[in-house]
């Protein structure tokens, strides 16, 4: 599929809930969200056919996002349902890694193939106030447990915060000199409730490299949004993804499918696409997606001083 601007759509990012077992404070409210009815939900067999209708038409990459991926019941049923999909290459999931020491291994059985661990800290004490109730040794055991599973090439995705992990660029660009893994830094975004955090705690992703000058380019994938970089002789690598100083849209190959059923075809955009609404008046998910594709804009609009507030993170699923 292309759009308008002649940009190839191969990848679409589900989130299947809006409920998590931490409460970041730039992703949902402190209070977490109140649970929807079941009924409001993508059922698991509305989102293997729209999949499988993606699939026909060219998806070829699937994420699934959340809220937390993990805690929605039945989750590996999906996983095996999705993973038998003919046509899908890239089958992954971005999760906080918490529930991974008892589910990676049959994630890995089902069908899933590869991990993104979200992790802002090494300090406990941080890590604690950032995600307002979790323990760092259980997302490090998650990783522990994901690269144990066979879910690799595994991906750290790490929010660069003003004034909170300022002072841990360093430490985890290191981790990666004897890790084969990914370390993302991601330029925080203001969005829905964690937008008033975010406004004097944003910093340039090109502060990485200003605090680590060894740091040299890398081949980075071919429409991906992380610019990569290494340390020499390292293992692992580094990634910049810079949404708001750089924008990437030029490149960009996805759409986004909200757990409640909501098609976007831009992260950093309101303009939302009702699944149930246009099944219900007869539409295709052909058609649904081909909707979607084309209403991706050329570009987004977001800043550091600017905010998308329909969505929280923990809605959008990133």
């Amino acid at each position: 599929m292309r759009d308008h601007f002649g940009r190839k759509v191969n990848y679409l990012r589900i989130s299947i809930t809006d409920l998590c077992n931490l409460r970041c404070v730039y992703c949902m409210p402190e209070e977490g969200v109140p649970k929807r009815r079941h009924a409001t939900n993508l059922s698991f067999e509305e989102i293997e056919a729209l999949v499988r209708a993606g699939a026909d038409m060219g998806i070829d990459k699937i994420r699934l996002t959340g809220g937390e991926p993990l805690v929605r019941a039945g989750v590996l049923d999906l996983v095996k349902k999705l993973g038998a999909i003919p046509g899908i290459r890239d089958f992954a999931m971005t999760t906080n890694g918490i529930l991974l020491p008892e589910m990676a291994a049959d994630l890995k059985a089902a069908g899933l193939r590869r991990v993104n661990i979200s992790l802002d800290t090494f300090d406990p004490e941080k890590y604690a106030r950032i995600t307002r109730c979790g323990r760092l040794e259980d997302a490090l055991a998650g990783i522990d447990a994901a690269v144990a599973a066979g879910l690799t090439p595994l991906k750290i995705n790490t929010v660069l915060i003003k004034g909170f992990n300022d002072d841990e660029i360093e430490a985890f660009v290191h981790y990666t000199k004897t890790r084969p893994v990914e370390v993302r830094f991601i330029e925080l975004m203001p969005l829905g409730d964690g937008a008033e955090y975010a406004f004097g705690q944003y910093m340039p992703g090109e502060a990485v490299l200003a605090r680590v000058p060894e740091l040299v380019p890398a081949a980075s994938p071919p429409g991906a949004p992380a610019r990569l970089c290494t340390l020499p002789g390292a293992l692992g690598k580094v990634g910049l993804i810079n949404p708001i100083s750089h924008r990437f849209c030029s490149d960009c190959n996805r759409i986004r499918l909200t757990a409640d059923g909501k098609l976007k075809p831009c992260l950093h955009s309101d303009e939302e696409l009702d699944v149930k609404a246009l099944r219900g008046a007869g539409r295709s998910y052909r058609e649904i997606l081909e909707m979607a594709v084309s209403a991706k804009p050329e570009r987004h609009h977001i800043d550091e001083h600017e905010t998308i507030k329909k969505r929280n993170m923990n809605e959008i699923g990133g």
